[in-house]
């Protein structure tokens, strides 16, 4: 039996390719650097936390140049993408262009960035930072949150965008003549 100690090496392109496996939400995360220039990003890895208190978190790589953006804020809206949304996705990627170019938003309670048609939103002040790894834990607390609209949320599986359809909607919906 292996010490559970020693830690397993594994190739970073094996590593990506099997947990590249694992379906993910895609997540533009918001916050105002001034009270005129909105900052954003995308990340694939935002989820609940706790309910009491209301929390919820992400990971972001060690090497953004917006989170330290959103931690000076102190701050941020997660914006779950809708499945027509992949442009969006693309767009608030990219490293050293204006990524909200042609982007509609409505700024928050909070001061942040909620992106027009998205699937839902979380405005959140920032509870806690933690390093992990090559990536740093950055965890919010909920301030205010909504479904925006019925859409299908943007998912990312296996190194490509896609869309969720349940199978339950898909039954109520051949049920409706839809």
């Amino acid at each position: 039996m292996d010490d559970p100690n020693t830690a397993q090496v594994f190739e970073a392109r094996y590593l990506r390719d099997v947990l590249g496996n694992f379906p993910t939400g895609v997540v533009a995360v918001t916050t105002m650097v001034t009270d005129d220039e909105p900052a954003g990003m995308v990340v694939g890895s935002f989820t609940s936390v706790s309910l009491d208190p209301p929390l919820v978190s992400f990971l972001v790589d060690r090497s953004s140049t917006t989170l330290p953006k959103i931690l000076d804020a102190d701050r941020f809206c997660a914006n779950a993408l809708a499945s027509d949304q992949e442009w969006l996705c693309r767009q608030m990627s990219k490293r050293g262009t204006d990524r909200f170019t042609g982007v509609t938003w409505q700024q928050s309670e909070y001061r942040n960035p909620i992106l027009d048609g998205v699937v839902a939103w979380v405005d959140c002040t920032i509870e806690k930072t933690v390093e992990l790894g090559d990536h740093f834990l950055v965890v919010g607390r909920i301030q205010d949150l909504t479904v925006a609209s019925v859409k299908r949320p943007l998912l990312f599986f296996r190194g490509g965008y896609g869309d969720y359809t349940s199978t339950a909607q898909l039954l109520l919906d051949s049920h409706l003549g839809r």
